[in-house]
């Protein structure tokens, strides 16, 4: 019996992507973020992400920021600096400008469009609470140094450096910070520039992973159905790392797309049949004319679109030798 009892044991510590059940828009993420990974953390010694400032829940999402709890000063803007915002640790701004989608129309194009871009947008492990009016102010700025700037928000340690457009964390959550990044940029092939990598690879091994980190990414594993390798040590960015890919297509929940009706397996099979092939494995797409290897994708690796911008904001790009 007792070694029964272990297995299942055993089993259950195990995430089954079967039953996660990942929020579909940003909308929806910040609900659930609330109710399912920060609702017990407003009055916790952690705090909100930038300032450690506690919080009282308000409406479906929001809060109310404490800041006799953290020392919190107002900078500039009142009414932020009064409310939790939710951040995303890498901006929107920074993935969405990696999709073709935003170079058409923009983030609200984006959101509209691109099953990848929502999954991005949605994805808890790059959401937290944060002190609205410093949520502002860093903006879409990189996460930098700001060794220069004296202090902004009180007894608050995190910086912004408006002129060099980089935003210092407190020591606290820079390698949650880092290792959130790591994990955006691995898991939906972004690129990041030499000086940030080198940058989060020091935060990441000064701040080792916390109890607090563990629990929160055990918290969000729960419900996206897997866990950010980077803080579970399955994976380590180093010098040179290439990003896996391995959100671009096959994690974006299928609730947050909308794709237009497809034509069946069978009539996409043929050279004539009108829709855009592509290679699940290269991830490159096929023309129905003008493209040698239309009809030559295995059947196992085929995915149909209707359009180009379809097969774009899926993450393919028109395979090399096609006329």
């Amino acid at each position: 019996m007792k070694t029964l009892l272990s297995v299942v044991a055993l089993a259950f510590s195990f995430i089954s992507p079967a039953f996660a059940n990942p929020p579909a828009t940003f909308t929806e993420a910040k609900v659930v973020a609330k109710q399912k990974i920060y609702l017990d953390q407003a009055n916790s010694a952690m705090g909100d992400l930038y300032c450690g400032c506690k919080w009282t829940w308000v409406g479906k999402s929001g809060g109310r920021i404490d800041p006799a709890s953290c020392g919190y000063e107002t900078r500039k803007q009142q009414s932020r600096a009064e409310r939790t915002e939710w951040e995303h640790i890498v901006p929107a701004w920074t993935f969405g400008h990696q999709r073709q989608c935003w170079q058409n129309g923009g983030r609200e194009h984006c959101a509209d469009d691109d099953p990848v871009f929502k999954a991005m947008e949605a994805d808890l492990f790059n959401l937290y609470p944060a002190v609205g009016e410093v949520n502002g102010d860093r903006s879409n700025f990189n996460y930098g140094m700001a060794s220069g700037v004296s202090p902004q928000y009180g007894q608050c340690k995190t910086r912004v450096d408006f002129n060099q457009r980089a935003a210092e964390p407190r020591d606290e959550v820079k390698g949650l910070v880092a290792r959130t990044t790591f994990y955006m940029f691995d898991r939906y092939q972004l690129s990041m520039s030499r000086q940030q990598q080198q940058l989060l690879m020091a935060w990441d091994k000064q701040h080792p992973v916390s109890k607090w980190e563990k629990e929160r990414d055990r918290r969000i594993a729960a419900v996206m159905g897997h866990s950010n390798p980077f803080v579970t040590g399955e994976r380590s960015w180093t010098p040179g790392y290439k990003p896996v890919g391995d959100g671009v297509v096959s994690a974006v929940p299928a609730k947050a797309a909308r794709p237009a009706a497809q034509p069946s397996l069978a009539s996409s099979a043929g050279s004539t049949g009108g829709a855009i092939v592509g290679n699940q494995n290269s991830h490159l797409y096929h023309l129905p004319s003008g493209c040698p290897g239309y009809s030559q994708v295995a059947a196992k690796n085929r995915v149909s679109f209707a359009s180009e911008s379809q097969a774009q904001a899926a993450g393919y790009r028109k395979a090399g030798n096609c006329r």
